[in-house]
Formats: structure tokens, sequence, C-alpha cells
């Protein structure tokens, strides 16, 4: 570890919903941020269903899963990604990670505060939903990011995961980001209509207060399918394309000082 290089900053990248397009943001964000000059690391922590190093086309021969059972250090799976930054892959349909033993979580807790001095960012993509392996991924990570889409059932979801978040956790802010907006007055409207719903029924019920940030939103774009197809990174495959720029405007307000940041609904 350099002990001269600050501490990351750590993002929880999850969703109350699969589908909604959080790991096409956690890679594109970070490749986002790689461009702005900033060392990031994706690491995949969907200790079940991964599939990151299957979006970005990599070929690992060693897994985090690897790490935790002590098979090999984390250096020997760190994979550099197309667009410039470090990916630490997970695998996939492994059953020992359905419950979360006090050993898993003390082992990636270790591996996160290692990473921490060797990058700006860590951005860990968390399974979707509310189950304890998401819950104590994002319990690691100073800061949330909840991806959703416009649909009903995303916005339900999205909703649950900020309460248990604000109720479990004690989170006082939550960024917040629409993937497949029509446009950017819609995105802040669903993250306002969101926060309304969350000051009825958890800010007015608890000691604790979450204000929502609207940290931006991502297009309809067929690019993005094109992209997938492909399995290549939307930022590198088509990075004039609607939806990459707005990738590349998330990260300039992620990277933006808390001040100058989206202010809170």
């Amino acid at each position: 570890m350099n002990s001269t290089r600050p501490a990351a900053r750590i993002l929880a990248i999850t969703s109350g919903k699969g589908g909604v397009g959080k790991t096409f943001v956690a890679a594109n964000l970070a490749a986002a941020l790689a461009k702005r000059g900033r060392r990031v690391l994706v690491l995949d922590a969907d200790l079940g269903l991964a599939n990151l190093d299957i979006v970005l086309d990599l070929n690992p021969k060693a897994t985090l899963h690897d790490a935790l059972s002590g098979k090999c250090s984390v250096k020997d799976i760190v994979l550099a990604a197309p667009g410039g930054f470090w990916v630490l892959p997970a695998a996939s349909g492994l059953i020992e990670y359905s419950r979360l033993t006090s050993d898993v979580q003390d082992e990636l807790r270790r591996i996160i505060d290692d990473l921490s001095g060797q990058y700006d960012y860590l951005l860990l993509d968390t399974g979707a939903g509310i189950s304890d392996l998401v819950l104590y991924v994002a319990s690691l990570a100073k800061e949330v990011l909840i991806v959703a889409t416009p649909e009903p059932a995303s916005i339900a979801d999205a909703y649950a995961t900020i309460k248990i978040l604000a109720l479990m956790q004690q989170r006082t802010s939550l960024n917040l980001v629409f993937n497949q907006a029509r446009n950017a007055a819609d995105g802040r409207k669903l993250t306002e209509q969101l926060q309304q719903v969350v000051d009825r029924f958890v800010n007015s019920q608890g000691s604790t207060t979450v204000k929502l940030v609207h940290l931006g939103h991502i297009p309809v774009d067929p690019a993005v399918s094109g992209a997938a197809r492909k399995r290549q990174l939307l930022f590198v495959e088509a990075p004039q394309s609607p939806a990459a720029k707005a990738v590349a405007a998330l990260a300039e307000a992620l990277d933006s000082p808390l001040k100058d940041r989206g202010a809170a609904i």
C-alpha cells in the first residue's frame, strides 16, 4: 500500500431491482473518471451473480473468491480494463455467498481497506436488492449511488433500498441516477417525487433525515444496447453518444468538490 496516497473515495453502486443498468453505470462511470485522470478500481461485489468480467469481455484467471478463500492475493486478481481503469472480478454461481459469514465479512473489509490506499476511487458494484451481502457491502462505502429507471417497480424498489439504508445505516445523503430517463427534467422530477415519499414515510418518523442528491440521468440511447452486444464499454465504443456524454457529466458531478455538486432535492 502506498501510505502517501490519500484514502480512496469508496462508492457503493446499488439498485433495488435488477436489470436497471447498475453494472453498466459502474463500468462506464469508472472509464469516465479515469479519463479525468483518476485512478479507479471497480470491485464486483455481486458474489453470487457476478458479471462485470463478461460486460468488459475479460477472462480472469482468478477471482475475488480466490482471495477470500486465501488461494491467492488480490494483486494476482486485479485486471486492467478497457477505458483505463482496473477491475477486481468475482465468480458467479457460488452458493456459499448466499449467506454472509463473519469470516467473509472480515476478509472483504480487509481487502477493501488494503485497496483504499492505492486508488482515488473504489467503486463497489453490488448485487441488486436488499440481501445481507448487498447491505454489508454498502456499509463499507462512505457514499452510495442508487441506480433506478422510470419504471414504477424500479422506483418502488429504489424507495425500499433508501428506507433500509436510512434506518439500518443512518445514511443522511444518497446519490440517485435515473437510467433510461427521457431527459434531464424527467430525471430530476422523478428524484423530487421520490424525495417527497421519503420525507413523508421516512424523514417524518425517525431521527435520520435523508436527502437525495440528484447526480444526473442517462437518456434512452440505442448505442447502449449496441455496445452491450459487442461486450464493449459505451464510453469506448461510442464516446460521443448521448448516454456516454451523460455518464461523463455524472463523473464530473461526482468528482467535483462536495460543495459544488448537485444540490439535494
